[in-house]
């Protein structure tokens, strides 16, 4: 049992096996961590979320040298808790366990073993370049651990089915092998040892009799748990499709109506058999207020926990995909091999277009977003540039204003009511690169466009941030850390100056660069693709005495300086002692902080101290929202 002063529980159970790396032909670790780690349905995660008792499962062999070694090699599975699944922690165990008896009476299973087999051939023979040192570094440790003809492929590749190697491991997990550790801040008062090095607290306990009696006998398998379906993700089609339009150098726009509009460009230099596909679905609706904000957070987070499950099996063939909550809108994101990744891009369609959820997954996620939220007010780097943010942007609303919102309480009804408002009016841009033809990439608009069947926005809804003009001084925002536990300080200066040109002058070393590079033109809605070579050719007329005067401009008595000083707690400080983890639990448990904003040192005379931001921002002017467009 572990002590642990952020709000996240966590389960790890480990085992120490004979050493594993003369199998590397097999990767018989690999095969079982593929296995334990899956999250599709009859996974031990997909059990383990419908009880909600967890959030996140990994498994596995970590590869390095204390985890794989000439003495031992060691296999963990940590499970991410819920506060229910922290309660049954024993239960959890359990369902691992009864995953890792079937997985040892059914044995090792050949189709599951070719299906990885064939997902990591196709990743290994179409990876994107890597950076040079490390990959000459991969290059120097496989020369230690494989044979000469494998010193390219031992790491990646597997090469032989040999199921004895695998049931020969597989049998070393038993529950009478395994340790377990509990970490979480509610294991206040039982954690009675402390660490050496880092005083970190924690206790060894016998596992409850009642478990390692049952453990210890011939316990009954879970019908829910079997093995992963066929996977229909897997790609099977590598050939570089034909252009059915002029190739341009830049993306250009093939479909633009009142809904939204497509950017497309055709890969012509890298030539892999892979695509990347990003839409932005804005709306005028989540900046309207910190309510809005934390019900689109949250609106998210349970469309991705819906989607766990059906699209992990495109996860595992190497088709990525990623949900985020943008400050204007809702960002999809695919990549990957381009003959399956329509698939992936539709089934995440589908489920915002049936969006739903139950009253328990609501209360789960709210709950993991309160700890989400509440974390990153207690690191003081994170607090630091939220201050620093809320004083330099007009309108925003500040990460306090997000989870007091949270800690007031959401109700199911206004999630559904804002989820319907947000689909209702949108407009859609996107942006799709790679092995895709024009005719493809305008079926990924018109799929979101049919399948959401919402109405265009009744006025435009332009992406800007509008920043606020500083006066020429240096300004002071000195404030208290929120984790009295915490004696840790964070400082950020910032100079507000001009636009800066930053040198890039180097050729993209995967399609992804160029991809994230064009995607930031969509996603601010400035489309000037070639600004890169327009810097670069900018960047080479300026002159060290331009550099010079630009420079001496902005540091004399003219400059706009803004310094955010989070304190932490501590004698020195003038601090009363207290407990750390106590502390923390009791600000997360409902008590809303509330910034305490503290005079300049006396060694800081010349500065202006802000002690109410909205109050001294509002007496600043807001600058025109500006695009550098030529």
């Amino acid at each position: 049992v572990v002590l642990n002063n952020l709000k996240v529980h966590s389960l790890s159970i480990t085992w120490a096996l004979p050493p594993q790396e003369q199998y590397y032909r097999v990767k018989p670790l690999h095969y079982i961590s593929w296995l334990v780690g899956h999250e599709g349905k009859g996974s031990v995660l997909s059990f383990l979320r419908k009880k909600f008792w967890a959030l996140a499962l990994y498994g596995g062999n970590g590869e390095t040298g204390f985890e794989q070694n000439s003495t031992y090699s060691i296999f963990s599975i940590s499970v991410t808790l819920t506060d229910e699944g922290y309660k049954h922690f024993y239960e959890v165990a359990h369902v691992v366990f009864q995953y890792v008896k079937m997985l040892q009476k059914r044995g090792p299973d050949k189709r599951i073993w070719e299906e990885i087999q064939k997902i990591e051939a196709n990743e290994f023979h179409y990876q994107e370049q890597t950076d040079p040192v490390d990959y000459v570094e991969s290059l120097c440790e496989n020369m230690q651990l494989f044979q000469k003809e494998d010193f390219l492929t031992g790491d990646q590749l597997l090469f032989e089915y040999k199921p004895e190697i695998i049931a020969d491991a597989l049998n070393q997990l038993s529950p009478q092998r395994a340790n377990l550790v509990l970490l979480s801040a509610a294991n206040e008062g039982q954690c009675h040892l402390k660490e050496r090095w880092f005083g970190t607290q924690y206790s060894v306990e016998d596992i409850d009799k009642y478990w390692s009696d049952l453990w210890a006998s011939d316990f009954e398998l879970n019908q829910d748990l079997h093995l992963p379906e066929e996977n229909k993700y897997i790609a099977t089609d590598f050939a570089l499709k034909v252009a059915d339009c002029p190739e341009t150098e830049y993306p250009v726009k093939t479909l633009s109506t009142q809904q939204g509009c497509l950017w497309y460009r055709k890969d012509d230099k890298f030539k892999i058999p892979k695509g990347y596909v990003r839409f932005h679905l804005i709306s005028p609706l989540i900046q309207q207020s910190a309510e809005n904000i934390v019900l689109f957070d949250t609106f998210v987070n349970i469309l991705s926990h819906n989607l766990g499950e059906p699209a992990y099996e495109a996860d595992v063939a190497q088709l990525e995909y990623k949900l985020v909550a943008g400050e204007h809108g809702l960002v999809i994101r695919v990549k990957g091999f381009n003959h399956k990744l329509p698939l992936l891009f539709q089934l995440i369609i589908d489920y915002l277009s049936d969006f739903s959820f139950t009253p328990a997954v609501f209360e789960m996620i709210t709950e993991q977003l309160k700890k989400t939220y509440f974390n990153i007010l207690i690191k003081p780097e994170t607090l630091a540039k939220d201050v620093r943010l809320l004083i330099l942007e007009h309108g925003r609303w500040s990460m306090i204003d997000k989870y007091q919102t949270l800690m007031n309480g959401l109700s199911i009804e206004s999630l559904s009511s804002f989820v319907k408002a947000f689909k209702s009016q949108l407009f859609v841009e996107g942006l799709v690169q790679g092995n895709f033809t024009s005719r493809v990439s305008t079926d990924f608009l018109n799929y979101v466009v049919q399948k959401l069947q919402f109405a265009p926005l009744a006025h435009p809804c332009p992406v800007q941030f509008r920043v606020v003009d500083l006066p020429n001084t240096h300004l002071l925002c000195k404030v208290k850390t929120l984790n009295k536990g915490d004696a840790n300080s964070e400082v950020t200066v910032y100079y507000q100056v001009t636009a800066l040109i930053k040198l890039k002058e180097c050729e993209d070393s995967h399609l992804g660069e160029e991809v994230d590079r064009n995607w930031n033109e969509v996603v601010t809605q400035q489309y000037l693709f070639d600004r890169l070579a327009r810097e670069i050719e900018a960047l080479k007329s300026v002159t060290k005495s331009d550099l010079v005067t630009w420079f001496q401009a902005h540091r004399s008595n003219k400059k706009k300086v803004l310094s955010v000083h989070v304190v932490g707690y501590g004698k020195h400080e003038g601090d009363s002692e207290v407990t750390a983890v106590s502390e923390v639990q009791n600000s997360s448990s409902g008590e809303i902080p509330h910034l305490i904003f503290l005079p300049p040192s006396s060694l800081m005379t010349n500065v202006t101290s802000i002690k109410d931001i909205k109050a001294y921002t509002s007496t600043l002017n807001v600058l025109p929202y500006h695009k550098i467009l030529k």
